[in-house]
């Protein structure tokens, strides 16, 4: 009985991180049919230089799910379909990490929601799930119930990143605009794309194959984000 109660707790909260992964795995599919004269590198640093940030490194990462904008480093990585990739799917979604650089040149409020918070989506998932396993492996009821409520305070958490998600991707359309990357033929797909990446920590609150790995070191030594006069 036990056993049942936790787990009607644990599923508003599953329900919600499969829908946002197959959100984004949707739109992303969707975005990854419309060819792109850009590489996803080449497209974010255009976008970058539009929004008045062209001194920011950008690399490659390894793995899938790989993107992220690195704040201590000031580094955009992105992984290897994003950073080569020629599709809107992979112009999008560098777009959309260029827009938490935007942030921080900006000095929005937003960035200190997104760096507090985004690290802990991808921890967190992998300590809720040792717990779980190993409560049910060595059959410790309490640590299987401490797994389900930290998942459940994570999702929350990462609910609270959501608005500071879609900030960053409103940055990145303006500045793709502007940079004259997209038409409008093209901006359905990417509207899409971007709302649904707003959720991707959302959908790292459980175990993701090869998520982000923040605070990667670099080799290159990226120069620093000097801070766009006027910007929202």
């Amino acid at each position: 009985m036990l056993w049942l109660d936790q787990l009607l707790i644990l599923l508003p909260g599953l329900a919600l991180v499969i829908w946002a992964r197959v959100r984004i795995a949707r739109a992303r599919a969707d975005a990854g049919k419309i060819p792109a004269d850009l590489r996803g590198a080449e497209a974010a640093e255009r976008v970058l230089r539009a929004g008045g940030v062209g001194n920011l490194a950008i690399e490659p990462a390894s793995g899938a799910l790989s993107d992220y904008y690195d704040p201590r480093r000031r580094v955009l990585r992105l992984s290897p379909k994003t950073h080569d990739g020629r599709s809107l799917a992979a112009i999008g979604t560098a777009v959309h990490e260029a827009g938490h650089a935007f942030q921080q040149a900006a000095r929005s409020p937003w960035r200190f929601v997104r760096n507090a918070l985004a690290p802990i989506a991808g921890i967190g998932a992998k300590v809720v799930a040792m717990l779980i396993v190993a409560g049910v492996v060595i059959d410790m009821f309490r640590l299987v119930e401490i797994g389900i409520d930290l998942f459940l305070g994570l999702v929350v958490i990462q609910l609270i990143n959501v608005p500071a998600e879609r900030d960053a991707a409103r940055r990145g359309r303006e500045a793709m605009f502007a940079a004259g990357l997209l038409s409008d033929e093209d901006r359905p797909a990417l509207d899409r794309l971007l709302n649904a990446s707003a959720w991707k920590y959302v959908a790292q609150t459980l175990p993701y194959p090869s998520a982000p790995r923040f605070g990667n070191r670099t080799e290159t030594g990226p120069q620093p984000i000097e801070p766009v006069p006027g910007a929202r």
